[in-house]
């Protein structure tokens, strides 16, 4: 755990932080954050996305539907959860309470999936199979999910202008087609060319160095909270969703390696995804990206502790 934390959680506060500093220095505007997160979102996301998801198989998918149920029905159960107890209890818009989703109700496995699980499970094909299982219900079904409630919010709050379909608007942006494709082709059985790779893979790595850096810029520019809100997101996000999977998992009979991958996975901090699409479109954004730090702060204590009770219970 020392090394996960040093290698990769410490990482993530260092270029938050670098990015808070060229905020406050003057280096940086707070509103080039705008551009940053708009580089990510148009190319670099979807690229990593893609990517990422193309080079599963549709056996994944299938060899395991205990694993592939159990994440979809609780990861996405949860996604829906943080959407109404969002809009419901805080009594944010709905536009607000689709980017809290997208934040709160989704780990982030693309970024930490295997940098977490490899170290302590091994790089063995079962931890592939949970990355790459969990990695597609976030990204392939929630992103878009996410985006078609924002863009509903944003109908609803708009008068006088011809309402759009918002599922449509959202299918538009390569943040939700480029995952769906992905997943299409897996489904399909069509292997996308390894020599390929490169081509995306070079946008791609830009992906969470600029996303973690415009974070801590957008902060730079508002006052960090630390409120109830704060609180009950990192509560979420940290606690009940693995706690969730750990008790779905049990009663599914799931085997005891996958089932702990699979909680420590959705135990992963909020994904930047949601902080990238929050601050883009000015929604969400001091309460989003102090949700985010607040949560990497506690990850260093959630995570031994999820695999203990997990290893305990499996």
């Amino acid at each position: 755990m020392i090394d996960i934390l040093i290698k990769d959680i410490l990482p993530i506060f260092v270029i938050m932080f670098l990015g808070y500093l060229a905020g406050k220095k003057g280096v940086f505007k707070t509103e080039d954050s705008k551009v940053l997160n708009k580089l990510v979102l148009t190319y670099a996301l979807p690229a990593a996305l893609f990517v990422s998801i193309v080079k599963a198989d549709s056996a994944m998918l299938f060899d395991d539907l205990k694993l592939t149920i159990v994440s979809l029905v609780v990861i996405t159960g949860m996604f829906l959860w943080a959407y109404f107890s969002c809009y419901k209890f805080f009594k944010h818009t709905k536009s607000e309470a689709a980017v809290c989703a997208l934040i709160s109700g989704s780990p982030t496995i693309g970024f930490l999936g295997f940098a977490v699980l490899e170290p302590i499970y091994g790089a063995t094909a079962t931890t592939g199979l949970v990355v790459a299982i969990v990695s597609i219900v976030v990204n392939a079904i929630n992103i878009p999910i996410g985006l078609a409630l924002m863009n509903q919010g944003k109908g609803t709050q708009t008068q006088g202008v011809k309402k759009s379909n918002p599922v449509i608007d959202a299918l538009k942006e390569p943040v939700c087609w480029a995952p769906i494709l992905a997943v299409i082709l897996v489904l399909l059985d069509i292997k996308f060319p390894v020599i390929l790779d490169p081509n995306f893979e070079l946008i791609a790595k830009a992906n969470s160095g600029v996303a973690v850096f415009a974070a801590g810029l957008t902060l730079s520019g508002m006052k960090f909270q630390l409120d109830k809100e704060v609180v009950y997101n990192t509560i979420q996000k940290l606690i009940l969703m693995p706690a969730a999977l750990l008790i779905v998992g049990l009663l599914f009979h799931m085997e005891a390696d996958k089932l702990q991958m699979m909680v420590l996975a959705g135990a992963l901090p909020p994904a930047f995804s949601g902080i990238i699409i929050g601050n883009q479109n000015q929604l969400y954004e001091r309460t989003g990206t102090s949700s985010l730090a607040f949560s990497i702060l506690l990850f260093v204590i959630a995570a031994p502790f999820w695999i203990w009770v997990t290893r305990l219970f499996a």
